[in-house]
């Protein structure tokens, strides 16, 4: 009977142990199982979705959301190169109201430190040649797609003296790559990367996290390869790709353009163009800025882009308000490239002006690590200070007065901010306008954020004679608008 009980125990148990997933032996075993011992390159391709970071119409929301028709990466292991096409187009949201979505495709390229898109150039004629224009800012998101592949975090992993840890049934990777990029992966016990983690650096959220999951590994002709990626970046979702096909080592050789290989960074140049006594639109970039005297100090509206564009417009105001320190930064709205800049000015004391969203999200976000790229608010550790508007807020110091309102209604952003001075007549505004070139001709259809932008300004009762836009290549009048949207001039 014993000996019964001992041969059934044995038999549970080897059940068992066959039913369970078999923990992948070492880290090199892995890499054999995927081929990416040898790989020298890998080639993907589907469809899915992508969406765009730092865009959120809502502060507390995810990214915006683009169908993906098309997708295909080529990666060169050995070069650090990688060269992605998609076509997109954005998803409708209902009770959103958006420009009507057209196609976009994309070109992107990345070799070493060199990083590059091919389009035709802005405002070019329909059917201009495209050319290569230097991106310098992507190269950190590009390099990490390469190693948070499966056959890219292996080889990484190899090269760079990789620890690895039981963790019950998988097995955790983790290594350090240009002796400052952590990576951490997951490798389940059929020799398969689960998911691969990790950080780069962006001026709003700081040490971003980028997640990359892995899942139905399939067979494709002969390379064992996810039948679905899914990647996050800052909390959610960037890229769902359905695969349709992989390959490994197929030729993969990209030459870096001659025109990117000599790029030097831009220099960050601010010019001060006079709209009225002691109001500036600081100039001289993708995007804007507008400085206000008051008595004793100076409200500054944006603080794009990033650190290096906060520095040098604060060394603009101080040329053309001398002793008059920044008090305010006026914040139009969440979005990444409109907010890069702000927490340099938190670290020069300045008061950060933004919609009620907007305070509950720096604050949270701003809470967050910065030691890739540590900027000074990182080093001071100085705490932000806000005021806060829900539909409207007057700043004024006896005599000039600035009033900011909600953009009610905006498709764009649910915390989109015009600012306007009564007494100059000036409306500043980000992304609801952007006046094209003066002998541009109107656009076909009416944007409808600009459309809401006039409802906004009709329902508020302003009268415009500039309208001072964060982007385009003029300052406008509201006749402009007008023709924007499709009005007829305003009776004299």
């Amino acid at each position: 009977m014993r000996r019964t009980r001992q041969i059934t125990s044995s038999v549970a148990l080897l059940a068992a142990l066959a039913a369970a997933p078999a923990q992948a032996a070492s880290l090199q075993e892995a890499a054999n199982a995927l081929g990416a011992t040898a790989a020298k390159s890998l080639e993907f391709s589907g469809s899915g979705h992508w969406w765009q970071f730092g865009q959120a119409p809502n502060p507390n929301s995810a990214w915006p959301e683009f169908e993906v028709t098309s997708y295909s990466a080529a990666l060169n292991f050995d070069a650090a190169a990688e060269h992605v096409q998609l076509a997109r187009i954005q998803t409708v949201e209902p009770g959103r109201a958006r420009p009507t979505p057209v196609e976009q495709k994309v070109d992107a390229y990345l070799v070493g430190d060199k990083a590059w898109n091919v389009a035709p150039p802005p405002n070019a004629a329909p059917g201009a040649a495209p050319v290569a224009n230097a991106q310098p800012a992507t190269v950190e998101e590009r390099a990490a797609e390469i190693w948070s592949t499966p056959q890219g975090f292996l080889k990484a992993a190899l090269a760079n003296g990789a620890k690895s840890e039981a963790k019950g049934s998988s097995v955790e990777v983790s290594f350090t790559l240009a002796g400052k990029y952590r990576y951490v992966g997951s490798i389940d016990g059929n020799n398969q990367v689960e998911w691969v983690k990790t950080w780069i650096d962006t001026p709003v959220l700081g040490d971003t996290l980028i997640e990359t999951k892995f899942t139905g590994y399939k067979d494709f002709g002969g390379v064992r390869f996810p039948a679905e990626i899914a990647r996050s970046e800052g909390g959610y979702p960037v890229l769902h790709v359905n695969v349709a096909a992989a390959k490994l080592n197929a030729p993969s050789d990209i030459a870096v353009p001659a025109t990117v290989a000599s790029a030097q960074p831009p220099a960050v140049t601010v010019t001060a163009n006079k709209l009225a006594e002691g109001v500036y639109w600081l100039t001289g970039g993708t995007h804007h800025s507008v400085a206000i005297e008051q008595k004793d100090h100076v409200v500054l509206v944006e603080a794009p882009l990033n650190e290096e564009r906060s520095l040098a417009l604060i060394k603009k105001v101080a040329e053309i308000a001398p002793n008059k320190p920044i008090r305010y930064v006026v914040n139009s709205h969440v979005h990444f490239d409109h907010s890069g800049g702000l927490r340099t000015f938190v670290d020069a004391g300045a008061t950060i002006v933004t919609h009620e969203l907007g305070k509950a999200y720096y604050e949270k976000i701003w809470a967050a690590a910065h030691t890739l790229h540590p900027d000074n608010l990182a080093k001071s550790g100085k705490p932000a200070k806000f005021e806060t508007f829900t539909d409207k807020k007057v700043l004024t110091d006896g005599a000039r007065t600035i009033e900011i309102d909600r953009i009610a209604g905006s498709g764009h952003s649910d915390d989109l901010a015009l600012i306007y001075l009564p007494a100059e007549k000036i409306l500043i505004e980000a992304d609801a306008y952007t006046p094209a070139a003066a002998d541009a001709p109107p656009p076909k259809t009416p944007n409808p954020y600009s459309v809401n932008l006039y409802d906004n300004i009709k329902k508020l009762g302003l009268d415009v004679t500039q309208i001072a836009g964060l982007h385009g290549p003029r300052v406008a009048t509201l006749a402009d608008l007008r023709t924007a949207i499709g009005q007829p001039p305003l009776a004299q």
